[in-house]
């Protein structure tokens, strides 16, 4: 090759490596407008997912490295310091018009932001989005103020604080285990309206009305509100403190003990069934037991009263005999429970001893004795109850006896508890008996005596009383005497 046909070819190739290179370098493309497929964006644990379509042209310009990504702006619509939330695959998106799927950070919450598409390679950049509000909740569920109690009360002149319940223990998670949230209160003006008051954790009422307050998720529907309190102004007297408690009502007695919580004053008094309980002068009460409970309130200048009525929520049992029951020697007696509980266990006892192998809701007693039947539920609320009972040999309304009786003692104990008296004079035998008190006046007159007297407890105003009687047979044949009834 001749040096001007090497110099000729030399400037050919130079001229055509840098025609490429100018076509590479300005190689661009144009991103359109991201469109977005929500109006608003409130996402939490179980829904972070919102999709953007957008177009670019020309799809031949991109690069096999190319990134498209998607930036999210300030709460205000400001890109100076955005975020990427999302970056495809490179080269994975070659087609357009495109749609992505993106998820919000934790940390977003406003009104107004707005997203935006570039790319890697070339490098473009989108017009901004139309702004849309968005939040992540951490917290979407509803939680209590004021302990749960529903009313609150403060004197003339005064106010009362409301506040935000914590810690966030079931059933109440508390907004404030998430610091970075912040909390609307309002006023109810109406069924189902009402009016912004305050922003804060707590509110100081001085005003009466029924208040709430809400997570501040702006524009974004949640289930993170509380319950209602009604809060009144009073002007002397007692005002209606509510009582809450903290495992409901009725409660489970397996899982504890309960608290019981009161609105908050400057000192507290409990009682149970109307009596003082010792030292209970805190604003909450923790107790195991049902009962009919009250507090006292003192409010400074006023006071306030509040009761409830706290049962347990145990199961239901019932027993097929009385508390005493009778059999002849040599007979049984078929005993049988009914219950509610779950997974039941039957454990009987007589005379405070197991009956080994019967663990059935039914018996057959054969002796005679006190008797006990424990019923203990096994899942759910666990708990247990039982029924005593005694199986007696009959008495013998009309036993032999030798002499009429000059004492008894009518005591409930079934020793001497009635005026027992010889076969010849009783029920049959056309036998006049008459009693009368010291003062002669009859108490009994019959010709049929049961061998029941007396049937009537007596209210000895002493240690014993005194009574006469008067047994006359079918032959006029008389006996006289006196009955002295001993406590």
């Amino acid at each position: 090759m001749t040096p001007k046909n090497f110099a000729y070819n030399l400037i050919i190739g130079l001229s055509l490596i840098v025609l490429v290179s100018q076509e590479r370098l300005h190689a661009q493309i144009v991103i359109g407008t991201p469109n977005l497929g929500f109006s608003q964006a409130c996402a939490n644990e179980s829904f972070n997912t919102y999709t953007t379509t957008f177009v670019f042209s020309p799809e031949t310009a991109l690069e096999s490295s190319n990134q498209f990504s998607i930036e999210l702006s300030d709460p205000e619509g400001d890109f100076s310091n955005s975020t990427v939330i999302y970056s495809s695959n490179p080269g994975a998106v070659t087609v357009s018009p495109a749609t992505l799927d993106f998820s919000l950070p934790a940390s977003t919450a406003g009104e107004n932001y707005r997203i935006r598409i570039t790319s890697s390679a070339p490098a473009a950049t989108s017009t901004a989005s139309a702004t849309f509000a968005a939040y992540y909740k951490p917290q979407d569920s509803p939680f209590t103020i004021n302990n749960l109690i529903s009313t609150a009360a403060f004197c003339l002149g005064g106010s009362y604080l409301l506040s935000i319940d914590n810690p966030g223990t079931p059933p109440n998670d508390s907004p404030l285990n998430y610091p970075e949230l912040s909390f609307n209160w309002y006023k109810e003006t109406g069924p189902t309206t009402s009016v912004f008051i305050a922003e804060g954790q707590t509110l100081e009422v001085t005003e009466e009305g029924t208040y709430f307050v809400e997570t501040n998720y702006g524009s974004c529907t949640s289930n993170s509100f509380s319950n209602r309190v009604t809060v009144s102004e009073v002007a002397s007297g007692e005002a209606d403190a509510g009582i809450s408690s903290s495992l409901g009502n009725p409660f489970c007695p397996s899982q504890g003990f309960t608290t019981l919580t009161t609105i908050g004053g400057l000192s507290y008094q409990w009682f149970k069934d109307g009596v003082e309980i010792p030292d209970e002068t805190g604003q909450s009460y923790q107790t195991n037991a049902s009962g009919n409970y009250s507090v006292q309130v003192d409010l400074g200048d006023c006071s306030a009263t509040g009761t409830i009525a706290l049962q347990t929520v145990l199961f239901d049992a019932s027993i097929n005999v009385d508390e005493i029951n009778t059999m002849e020697e040599g007979e049984s007696l078929w005993i049988e429970v009914t219950t509610t509980a779950n997974s039941p266990v039957f454990e009987w006892y007589l005379n405070d001893i197991l009956i080994e192998g019967v663990t059935e809701d039914n018996f057959e007693a054969t002796e005679f004795g006190l008797y006990r039947v424990v019923i203990t539920e096994t899942s759910g609320c666990t708990g247990s109850r039982d029924f005593e009972f005694e199986i007696r040999e009959p008495i013998d309304p009309f036993p032999e006896v030798d002499n009429i009786p000059n004492i008894i003692s009518p005591n409930g104990d079934n020793i001497n508890d009635t005026w027992v008296i010889p076969t010849q004079y009783v029920n049959g035998t056309n036998t006049d008996v008459m009693i009368m008190n010291h003062r002669g006046k009859v108490v009994l007159r019959t010709n049929n005596y049961l061998n029941n007297w007396p049937e009537n407890d007596f209210n000895l105003s002493g240690m014993f009383q005194v009574y006469y009687y008067v047994i006359t047979t079918a032959n006029n044949e008389t006996k006289k005497g006196s009955i002295t009834i001993v406590k």
